[in-house]
């Protein structure tokens, strides 16, 4: 016999050709018996092209070419034997199947997303640490030491390290994932997350040698005359405006001193010289009481709200998610914030 009839060099051609048509997906290896199952990546697409119902679009949004995408679909179709997507008409469409699959592919996806996301977690705590910013002394007040306290009984091997960040500090710091999580004072900059914790009145630290600050109480209109102690450009402009009431509730301007500061702690010597003044929570009289310097309750400003802050991306990580559960349930009763921000994750990012 020849040797290019010989049986064995006419199954091992067999072999080969089977080998490159299940790399390409278009041998049925359901006829030999064997199940393939599809992969995340291919289900992901499924999902964009039944959100975008156009090839193109779709490729587009993952960039990709349309040809690799049109041929990622026709392989999921072949390991699933079913038609998806009907190419029949001029719009694409989902077939029955299609439609009846998208739950099904969405929850594969997502658990797919949830292993990722606790394995980067699980890669930090085998790291050993956690990094929680802390926005000026923000973590001193209710409830958040609380929080703090489940989260490290419920992590005992975790070391949790809080970073005291200035308010110029906080953006870059949530955005670069210098910190997991943050506890800040709203309102927080664009594209950031909020869970609001605790709200209450704000008061004017003023030096103690000015004529107002033995009034009990004052209100915004005797204090148009003293000008605020300036924030730091770096500072981003939702905190500088609400931190000096600017512009004022009449729509004036506020204000301003020549100097301008990067933190809290800076701008007390300069308070106690008389310089200027500032619009802190009432709660500073405790947290930053210094000689020279005088706090006094006024009416009319919009309160402090303290807020646990993530990234979107970084929502249902385990930590960020763990935060959350623990924030909502230290916050329940809590006299001073509304039930409906206790309730629900609030999205700033349009703040």
């Amino acid at each position: 016999m020849p040797h290019d009839h010989h049986p064995l060099w006419l199954i091992d051609s067999l072999i080969l050709m089977t080998q490159d048509e299940v790399k390409s997906g278009s041998f049925p290896l359901a006829s030999l018996g064997v199940r393939r199952d599809p992969s995340t990546h291919q289900l992901r697409l499924f999902l964009v092209l039944a959100q975008e119902l156009h090839f193109g679009r779709a490729a587009t949004r993952l960039f990709m070419t349309q040809p690799a995408f049109s041929q990622q679909i026709r392989a999921l179709e072949r390991i699933l034997s079913l038609d998806l997507v009907d190419r029949t008409s001029r719009k694409v469409a989902l077939t029955p199947a299609g439609q009846a699959l998208i739950a099904d592919a969405r929850s594969v996806v997502e658990a797919s997303d949830q292993l990722r996301r606790t394995a980067d977690f699980q890669a930090r705590t085998m790291a050993g640490y956690v990094t929680i910013g802390s926005v000026e002394a923000v973590t001193a007040m209710s409830p958040i030491p609380q929080v703090l306290e489940d989260i490290r009984a419920r992590y005992p091997q975790l070391d949790i390290r809080i970073r005291r960040l200035s308010f110029a500090e906080f953006t870059d710091a949530i955005l670069q994932g210098d910190v997991d999580a943050a506890f800040v004072f709203l309102p927080v900059p664009e594209g950031i997350q909020v869970q609001p914790l605790d709200t209450g009145p704000r008061c004017a630290a003023m030096a103690s040698n000015d004529p107002l600050a033995s009034q009990p109480t004052l209100t915004l209109d005797q204090l148009s005359d003293r000008p605020c102690i300036g924030w730091s450009p770096q500072i981003p402009k939702v905190w500088r405006n609400f931190w000096s009431a600017d512009p004022r509730p009449d729509g004036s301007p506020a204000r301003y001193s020549p100097h301008a500061v990067r933190d809290y702690d800076s701008a007390l010597p300069l308070i106690a010289l008389g310089e200027g003044i500032q619009l802190p929570p009432d709660t500073a009289r405790h947290l930053y009481p210094r000689p020279g310097v005088t706090y006094v309750d006024v009416t009319g400003l919009p309160p402090w709200t303290t807020a646990l802050a993530w990234l979107p991306k970084n929502r249902d990580t385990p930590i960020v998610t763990t935060l959350r559960q623990t924030a909502r349930t230290a916050t329940l009763g809590h006299r001073h914030l509304p039930p409906s921000a206790r309730k629900d994750t609030v999205n700033l990012a349009d703040s």
